[in-house]
């Protein structure tokens, strides 16, 4: 059985802004210039990226949101606890993994925009799945969740914003 240390060493993952670990494997070679995206790009984008990410028992993916949709594809390890508030503050919960039998899903799309976390379902476990953006991701399309914020916006939500938030950012 392969161990999350095991894909750390052998994938070249390094340390992710939100939790977790990650590396970058695929950039298309192809731009969409930025006259052909929505306004809510700040520049041209590829029109396509991947990565790995991995995620070990207690630490978890925090609450951010990206511009582009993004999908997430099961790999290896316990399933995944995908979880989305959307802007009506109702939250949804999609378990990434491969027992299709209890509802897991191998893969699943975060809409643009909506706000989303994840965390490993056996804690004393971890998780490997692979993230793709279309149009490519750029870190300044990512906005990582800001607790006040969060409570402002979703009240009734502060022990699943204190939970998946750092308590840093403002």
């Amino acid at each position: 059985m392969k161990t999350a240390e095991y894909y750390i060493q052998k994938l070249k993952l390094t340390a992710h802004p939100e939790g977790g670990w990650f590396k970058e494997v695929y950039r298309s070679n192809e731009i969409i210039m930025k006259s052909a995206l929505f306004g809510r790009y700040s520049n041209e984008r590829a029109f396509s990226t991947s990565i790995y990410f991995l995620l070990e028992s207690e630490q978890k993916s925090l609450l951010h949101k990206l511009n582009s949709d993004e999908i997430w594809h099961f790999y290896d390890g316990s399933p995944l606890k995908l979880f989305l508030l959307d802007k009506d503050g109702n939250v949804s919960e999609i378990h990434l993994g491969r027992n299709l039998d209890k509802e897991e899903v191998l893969q699943f799309t975060i809409p643009n925009g909506q706000w989303f976390c994840a965390e490993v379902q056996d804690k004393d476990s971890f998780t490997l799945t692979g993230c793709t953006v279309s149009p490519g991701f750029d870190f300044s399309d990512f906005e990582l969740g800001a607790r006040e914020k969060l409570f402002k916006l979703f009240p009734h939500h502060k022990d699943f914003i204190v939970k998946f938030t750092s308590g840093n950012n403002n």
